[in-house]
Parts: C-alpha cells; sequence; structure tokens
C-alpha cells in the first residue's frame, strides 16, 4: 500500500507550536524547547509521543488514555549535548552501538555509547496503511564514521497506528565498512512506577532466570549502604519479593539492576507489564533472538522514580570490555544491516489481562 513521506527541515520548528500535519486521527505539530533542543510531537486517537527528532530520536515523553508513562526525574526539558547524564529524563533511549553499558575501569567508552544524544542529519514523517489499518512512522538517519575504525548508519523508527496504544520502535544499523562491525544496543525504556503495581513477565521468578547485580555505592552513608545491601541479598534469594511495588520495604536508592532472562512465546517474542491496581497496564516486548539480556532498572532516590522494568539488550550493562570477556559482542558483516525491534506502550484493562493470561502460560 502507498505512504506519504515528509522530510524534515529545521526551519519547520521555533518557539511556537506549529501544526505541520494532519490526517485523520492523526496530528503532528513541531516546536523548540526553550533549551534549543528540536521537539516533534504526534498524536493518535488515544494518546501522544514527544520525540527528538535530532538528537538521538529519543522518546521524551508519551502518555496514552490520559496515564502518563514517563519516569519522574530532574530535568524538565531536554538538554542539547551529548553527554548522557546532563539530559536525562526521556521515556525512550537507543543505546549503543560501538559500546554500551557503564564504562569500566578498562573501558574508554561513554555512558551508554554514542547513540543516545547523537546528531541526526535526516528526520521524517511518514503516513501510510497496511493490513493492520493506518499508521504514522518517525525515523530519521545518522552517520558515525571514525577513521580506520567505525564507519555506520543509525536508523530508528516509530511506528503508531491510529487506534493503538502501543508503539513499534525499531533501530537498524547498516556497517559502511567493507570488514566485520562489532556492536552493542540496549533500548533504555523509562516507566513511571506505581506503587501497588505488579511486575508481570514471561520468566520464573527465580535465581536461575534473575540475577541481581550487587553493587552497594562507596560513598554511601554507611547504615544505607547496609540496608540497600541487606535488600539486595533477600531480593537474590526470593526475587518474587520485588515483583510488587511497594516503598514500605523496597529499597532503589540509587538503583538497583537486575538480569532477567525471558521465556519467548510461539512468534519469539518475551513479554513484561506493569500491571496496576486499575487493572491496566504498562508494556514491552522484544524478541530474546535478537536482544538476548532483560536488563531491569530501578531507580526510586526522591529525585528520580524510574522503572526500567525491561531494558532488552544485547548484552549486560557493565560497558564493551565486560561483554567482550563474556563473548555477548556481536558482528554485522561488511555493508550489510541488522534491524533490533522493540514494542512499547500502554495496555488497557482489557488488553493487561489478555497479556497477563498469556504470560501465565508461558511460565
Amino acid at each position: 500500500m502507498e505512504s506519504t513521506k515528509l522530510n524534515l527541515q529545521r526551519n519547520f520548528f521555533s518557539e511556537n507550536e506549529n501544526v505541520i500535519l494532519e490526517s485523520g486521527n492523526f496530528w503532528a505539530s513541531t516546536f523548540v524547547f526553550k533549551s534549543g533542543v528540536c521537539g516533534l510531537r504526534i498524536k493518535n486517537e488515544k494518546g501522544e509521543m514527544t520525540i527528538l527528532p535530532y538528537q538521538g530520536q529519543q522518546i521524551w515523553h508519551a502518555s496514552f488514555c490520559g496515564k502518563e508513562l514517563v519516569m519522574k526525574s530532574t530535568f524538565s526539558e531536554p538538554v542539547p549535548t551529548t553527554d548522557y547524564l546532563a539530559t536525562y529524563g526521556g521515556f525512550l533511549l537507543h543505546c549503543g552501538a560501538t559500546a554500551m553499558g557503564s564504562p569500566s575501569e578498562n573501558d574508554k567508552h561513554p555512558l551508554h555509547g554514542e547513540l543516545p544524544n547523537m546528531q541526526y542529519e535526516e528526520a521524517y514523517i511518514e503516513l501510510g496503511e497496511d493490513d493492520n489499518g493506518r499508521y504514522i512512522i518517525v525515523g530519521g538517519k545518522a552517520h558515525y564514521c571514525i577513521g580506520f575504525k567505525m564507519n555506520y548508519n543509525a536508523e530508528p523508527q516509530i511506528k503508531l497506528y491510529e487506534t493503538e496504544t502501543v508503539a513499534s520502535v525499531s533501530m537498524t544499523i547498516t556497517n559502511l565498512r567493507c570488514q566485520p562491525m562489532e556492536y552493542m544496543y540496549l533500548c533504555h525504556i523509562n516507566f513511571h512506577p506505581v506503587d501497588g503495581s505488579r511486575l508481570v513477565y514471561s520468566a520464573p521468578a527465580d535465581a536461575e532466570h534473575i540475577k541481581v547485580h550487587h553493587n552497594v555505592p562507596a560513598n554511601m552513608p554507611a547504615n544505607k549502604a547496609a540496608a540497600l545491601s541487606e535488600y539486595m541479598v533477600n531480593i537474590a534469594e526470593t526475587p518474587e519479593l520485588h515483583n510488587v511495588i511497594d516503598p514500605t520495604y523496597q529499597i532503589y536508592d540509587p538503583e538497583i539492576v537486575f538480569t532477567v532472562k525471558y521465556n519467548s512465546d510461539d512468534d519469539g517474542n518475551a513479554h513484561c507489564m506493569q500491571l496496576m491496581p486499575d487493572g491496566d497496564a504498562f508494556y514491552v516486548a522484544f524478541q530474546p533472538s535478537q536482544l538476548p539480556y532483560g536488563v531491569r532498572w530501578i531507580s526510586r532516590t526522591g529525585d528520580e522514580d524510574a522503572l526500567g522494568m525491561v531494558l532488552p539488550a544485547t548484552a549486560e550493562h557493565k560497558g564493551y570490555t565486560y561483554s567482550k570477556e563474556n563473548g555477548d559482542i556481536r558482528l554485522i558483516d561488511g555493508g550489510k544491516s541488522v534491524t533490533l525491534n522493540v514494542t512499547v506502550g500502554y495496555l488497557d484493562s482489557e488488553n493487561a489481562m489478555r497479556v497477563n493470561n498469556m504470560i501465565k502460560g508461558l511460565i
């Protein structure tokens, strides 16, 4: 079926929000944050997303059916920088591709690599229709090149159907060199945690499938460090303790990171939900054949409140050297591409119950 593509230009963006597209239940507008970062807002029948078309193609904000999905942070808007933590508060960030995770003392790469705030030369909106209905796509292209080492294109897409509350997000990496290219990737999805919610995911809640990374910052006060360490030991021994979001006994200050080994359905998809007290859910699906590690990151400091219930990834979060030693660095042959896919968004109570029952059958 035919589609229509609109290539975005920087002169489309100004301090005043301007509608640049209206089609049926789709609506798109451009604006500039006070910081100077360009923003693109897209809406469908059920909700909206704000995307940074030229800075990492991040999804900065998302809401569906009146529910805010994104974490709480100290940033009210994005900042024009490539420093990962100097502009941290977005809903979805692409991480990688030459390296990913927290660099060790043997690593030279920045935190989570060059992709999160990479500057994009091209950005576009596409409208079309397929067997699943009418859709809108936001995408772009960035080129990353280091002489004699690395030369690749990054081409992400966000696809949203007219009446849906979940989006299909992909990242295509094309190796432009003749030699194979090493790559790493993590999709950093930062939901807002809702107290009383239950984590439902296609993995047994046992020590074989859930690993707690016992990392207590050295500069923490002794009493806080002891409490955090004790909680980590408890959930490592009894992982189901962390399945219900309950701040009365849980400690995620500054953070706890897990690695979860997921089971897949017949279509190769793994599933994870934050099932909320009113019956609806925040949702992620991915393919472990592409992204074998389900990293879980939770941070509840008072200033930050984030539930990275699953960050689909090619490796754990410990940087290039650790991943190289563990055989988790992947390769793209010269001139070839790889595409990595994640589904993310919101489920109403009816769809949440359907997915909940399906997950039960996988564990």
